[in-house]
């Protein structure tokens, strides 16, 4: 994946330290709901787990998480995360139960071998260069022969990232409602 020449100097790769983990916190809560505008939300976009370093860095061990830096310093992040997390972050229970529910290609999604989108996120100021794309590429390269499907989803007012999702391949294979009322696209990438 080819990044906008301004952000030459941004290098993809793998989650390997605790510092990369505390950066991805660090963006992380930046782009929390209650830490940025209405308006902020429905131009930029946002994320919606509060991870704790201690799941972050059990999610990173199974399968390391994509990571995008410039000048040693942290600008994106795409975190896996496997099945067995299923029931470690509450708001996302929801999610792994329709999983469970879902047929894709007239089989149960729940058989096959797919990992979860646990989050995506761009630093505000390298956004729309390219690097959303470049992290998705980076999972797909080094998890392509170990999974068939990455599925996430995305709350349905969260129009960019739905945008940006199905711009990189993810196709929506069902809406649904969870307990709190907020609606949400489950989102498939078939590889």
């Amino acid at each position: 994946m080819n990044l906008h020449p301004v952000e030459s100097q941004v290098h993809i790769s793998h989650a390997k330290t605790d510092g990369e983990l505390s950066a991805i916190l660090n963006l992380q809560q930046q782009n929390l709901p209650h830490n940025i505008s209405r308006e902020e939300a429905i131009e930029q976009g946002f994320v919606t787990v509060k991870h704790s370093f201690d799941v972050l860095r059990r999610m990173n061990e199974k399968h390391s998480h994509a990571i995008a830096k410039s000048r040693d310093a942290v600008i994106g992040y795409a975190l896996v995360m496997t099945k067995e997390f299923r029931n470690e972050i509450l708001v996302l229970i929801p999610l792994f139960e329709m999983i469970d529910k879902l047929k894709i290609d007239s089989q149960p999604l729940s058989a096959a071998n797919y990992f979860v989108m646990g989050q995506i996120c761009i630093a505000k100021s390298f956004r729309g260069l390219g690097i959303f794309d470049a992290l998705y590429a980076q999972l797909k390269s080094s998890l392509q022969n170990d999974f068939n499907y990455c599925i996430t989803e995305v709350a349905v007012r969260n129009r960019r990232s739905i945008r940006a999702h199905r711009r990189v391949g993810f196709v929506t294979v069902h809406v649904y409602t969870d307990p709190r009322g907020e609606e949400w696209e489950i989102m498939v990438w078939k590889w």
